[in-house]
């Protein structure tokens, strides 16, 4: 039976893919910094195993991947939202804020668990649209997630046999745009559908099925799937 720990596991895209991966017959482990979140998540998944973890904290994710034993598959679903307006007018404080809460802490959480994975395990990372896409005001969060999506082909090629791909999502609609009121959501969340191929935004299930589909087929390594809605082609 296999093992799998998500480095941000307790809502949006790492949540669906705990479950997602729970109903294949995994062991699930997520991790989270918000109790609340991981209650709920075992409220709404009671198979889920959840831990309080700071994924920035090297030595209390080496401690739970150690405590778990060999994980088969590790996924980091850490995100941020900072990092975005036009570059004449960013904070800087804040852009490297964003890189401390999304990159760093994939990193560390990644290089902590290294001891720990299976032979043959598989990595997946989340990276987004912005690292690939030449959107205004996006050039500090685009490079934040290009520099995660950088990680995938020198680790795939460096940790073989062990697998290490990503995700590069598009528009979805999870905790992310809790920036927005709940009141304004719906028109924001219409007006971006229209612009799509898909006419949607996506649900965090959809892209919790490409981690599935990177997590368990042996075949692919060193790649990044976009999952888009065909933003690109816009």
């Amino acid at each position: 039976m296999p093992t799998s720990l998500i480095i941000g596991g307790s809502s949006g895209i790492g949540l669906a893919t705990a479950a997602r991966l729970s109903t294949l017959g995994d062991i699930v482990h997520i991790a989270g910094r918000n109790v609340k979140s991981l209650s709920e998540a075992t409220r709404q998944h009671p198979s889920l195993i959840p831990h309080e973890l700071d994924a920035g904290d090297f030595d209390a994710v080496a401690s739970l991947a150690a405590g778990v034993g060999v994980v088969d598959r590790l996924i980091v679903t850490v995100s941020g939202n900072k990092g975005v307006g036009p570059l004449a007018d960013l904070d800087l404080e804040r852009l490297r804020s964003a890189f401390d809460e999304k990159l760093w802490p994939t990193i560390t959480a990644l290089k902590a668990a290294l001891p720990h994975l299976a032979h043959s395990a598989s990595v997946t990372l989340v990276g987004a649209i912005t690292a690939r896409i030449g959107m205004p005001e996006t050039a500090g969060i685009g490079s934040l997630n290009a520099a995660v999506e950088g990680l995938v082909a020198p680790l795939a090629a460096e940790l073989a046999p062990v697998r290490v791909n990503a995700v590069s999502p598009g528009y979805v609609d999870t905790p992310w745009w809790s920036m927005l009121d709940d009141d304004a959501r719906p028109a924001v969340f219409k007006q971006i559908a229209d612009g799509l191929p898909t006419k949607r935004i996506a649900a965090a299930d959809d892209i919790a099925q490409v981690i599935e589909l990177l997590a368990t087929n042996p075949n692919i390594t060193g790649t990044v799937i976009e999952s888009d809605g065909g933003a690109r082609v816009a």
